[in-house]
């Protein structure tokens, strides 16, 4: 049985080799590739053209559901479920629910934007098809790694590893599946 690609891999030894290799590649039109990296690398979301995160707004819906819910579970035991006369005060009085607003604003757009980022970023996930590879791992340590997925519609080897050794890689490689991993793709 043939191994099955996954990717093609390829190193670079300088953070403005992999934002030209980047470019590159999404210039050419690759839209199942990423890059690698042993510390953030300015612009590279961008040379990548990665979209801006929609994880603000999942906070922000998050903290005017909590402001929302506070107020309202406030007004509704103070103003009809459960009304005490204290001191001649409103049943419900917005100055005195203060800190229970902020405190349950904070508290849900906290676990809003938690969740939202697991479910964003696909987390947890325990595997990587790359995990395996040696430039992947070494891109924890000192080099830059791009890798375009096979399962990218313009994806040929023969094409791909050309475009990034053109594009200054080295190392250039098909990172395959190995045979236990095809097994447990065809058992399930």
């Amino acid at each position: 049985m043939e191994a099955k690609p996954i990717a093609t891999v390829a190193e670079f030894h300088d953070p403005n080799a992999v934002l030209a290799a980047a470019r590159a590649v999404r210039e050419r039109g690759y839209t199942e590739f990423d890059c690698y990296t042993p510390y953030p690398v300015h612009g590279l979301d961008r040379a990548m053209g990665i979209r801006r995160t929609i994880l603000p707004y999942i906070s922000f819906a998050g903290g005017l559901t909590g402001l929302a819910s506070a107020l309202l579970l406030q007004w509704w035991t103070g103003g009809f479920d459960y009304k005490l006369n204290i001191g001649g005060k409103p049943f419900f009085a917005i100055q005195f629910s203060v800190p229970v607003d902020f405190e349950l604003t904070v508290l849900i757009c906290a676990f809003f934007t938690l969740f939202g980022l697991l479910h964003l970023c696909r987390l947890p996930t325990w595997w990587h098809p790359l995990q395996d590879d040696p430039s992947f791992r070494r891109a924890t340590d000192d080099t830059f790694v791009v890798a375009i997925f096979a399962s990218d519609p313009r994806y040929t080897t023969s094409g791909t590893q050309e475009l990034l050794r053109s594009v200054g890689g080295t190392n250039v490689h098909v990172h395959t599946a190995s045979q236990e991993d095809q097994q447990a793709v065809t058992v399930d």
